[in-house]
């Protein structure tokens, strides 16, 4: 395991590179992190999994991007645009360093910057690893501001989000649970809609308390479009009914292979002390063994 401070965009970037146990590399993996205090919470099983797939023979790079984490810059100088140009920057020098299949890994809000990565470069991953994806970027701020919400109503404060969404698009950085939300980071949050990528295969893993553990609803809709419209000629693709702007897209080349897995544990980017869920690492080298070949 080598960490080091590496040049972005904006300033620098803490990585850690989980070197692979065997030459040549398996693949090389870029792992994108979750929003706010997700990316602490889920360190530690980020790392465990890092490991695994180390010891496996894969590559593993985990950035911290700017204003997160060990990185330079703070919070209120994040953006979105920022984030995916310091991703492309990961990928070619991951991919310099080791030529092999690139696999992209997303947790929760890490799986739109995946998706918008992918529709901005010519790369197109061997395997795309979503963990607990988020769909749909503006229920996330939704949810992300409704965390300021609690916090105000302890305190005799009562505030809406419309009324939160509003002071952000007049201009103004919002406080949310320790983190200064600027409002070009909130808008491109909320335009955010994951969207498959342009071919490889996808391996959707998410973690549940429900018994037996089940894909959600929700989520399983988006795997059904998404395997629907894989299955359409391109034609016939094109004159779908467009979705409603909520909804995550489903254009796509033919042929995108979706894996999806489902596994009982806490949902450790968000409970309040350390979580582990030692069946997701296994379900993940798993889904990677059976994507990959």
């Amino acid at each position: 395991m080598r960490a080091a401070f590496v040049n972005g965009e904006h300033g620098e970037l803490f990585q850690v590179l989980h070197e692979p146990a065997t030459r040549p590399a398996r693949g090389a993996v870029l792992y994108v992190h979750p929003f706010a205090e997700e990316l602490n919470k889920s360190r530690r099983m980020v790392a465990l999994q890092a490991r695994c797939l180390a010891e496996l023979g894969y590559a593993v790079l985990t950035p911290d991007l700017y204003g997160c984490g060990d990185s330079g810059g703070d919070f209120a100088d994040a953006r979105w645009e920022l984030w995916l140009q310091d991703l492309g920057r990961c990928v070619e020098r991951l991919q310099a360093d080791y030529p092999a299949p690139l696999i992209l890994w997303g947790l929760r809000a890490g799986c739109l910057l995946i998706s918008d990565l992918l529709q901005t470069r010519d790369e197109v991953p061997a395997a795309t690893l979503f963990w607990q994806p988020v769909t749909n970027g503006e229920l996330h701020l939704t949810q992300f501001l409704r965390l300021r919400m609690a916090a105000g109503m302890m305190g005799g404060a009562k505030e809406t989000t419309a009324q939160l969404r509003a002071r952000l698009e007049a201009g103004e950085v919002l406080e949310v649970a320790g983190y200064e939300l600027a409002p070009e980071l909130a808008a491109r949050l909320a335009a955010a809609r994951l969207q498959p990528p342009k071919g490889g295969a996808v391996g959707w893993l998410e973690v549940t308390q429900a018994e037996p553990p089940t894909l959600p609803p929700a989520s399983a809709r988006v795997v059904e479009a998404w395997r629907q419209a894989a299955e359409q000629p391109p034609g016939e693709r094109s004159n779908q009914q467009q979705p409603e702007p909520a909804a995550p897209q489903t254009a796509q080349p033919a042929g995108l292979r979706i894996e999806t897995g489902v596994v009982q544990g806490e949902p450790f980017w968000a409970t309040q002390e350390i979580r582990e869920v030692p069946a997701l690492l296994a379900a993940t080298e798993r889904a990677l063994t059976e994507l990959l070949g």
